[in-house]
């Protein structure tokens, strides 16, 4: 299935973007890491690099967006898209990565997410983290669960929803 579904997810990424008036390359690979594949999915984690050759500076700066949101929302529709009518176990995880921007946001939510964790074990009070896409706040989720003295959860409605560090067992 890995071929296949690498294969899908470069030709709708492709396409999509050149309906959007520009030529580019997509490049496909198997997930870099856990961080990569939503723990709610069973299926395979693809990265669909998008290269950057044929891009202006200026094409780069749009297709991010502001704090990553035009990039998680092509994003979203990839994984809405490529999954309709799939099986479970054919369904899959796709991150669009773009001149660094995964890699370097994602080496920013680990530290984010330690440094959260250092300041809820030195002041036992809970910590909110705010200005966090969905995605990235599964993430933190997913670095912070194998801690037993800490728990995170969301509070809020989207957009103004949060992530929560505190001690673990408060209610």
């Amino acid at each position: 299935m890995t071929d296949s579904s690498i294969a899908r997810g470069q030709n709708w990424l492709q396409t999509f973007l050149q309906k959007a008036g520009l030529s580019v390359e997509v490049e496909g690979e198997l997930a870099k890491d856990a961080l990569a594949v939503s723990k709610s999915s069973d299926g395979e984690g693809y990265w669909l690099t998008i290269d950057k050759t044929n891009l202006t500076p200026e094409q780069i700066k749009i297709l991010i967006g502001a704090d990553g949101s035009v990039l998680d929302a092509i994003q979203y529709l990839a994984n809405s898209i490529l999954n309709i009518n799939q099986q479970p176990e054919q369904q899959a995880s796709y991150t669009i990565e773009l001149n660094g921007y995964r890699i370097q946001r994602q080496e920013q939510i680990q530290t984010l997410a330690q440094s959260a964790a250092q300041q809820v074990r030195s002041t036992g009070q809970e910590v909110e983290i705010k200005s966090l896409s969905s995605a990235e706040r599964r993430q933190v989720h997913t670095l912070l669960e194998g801690l037993s003295d800490l728990e995170t959860f969301s509070r809020g409605k989207e957009p103004h929803r949060h992530l929560v560090v505190r001690p673990a067992g408060i209610a």
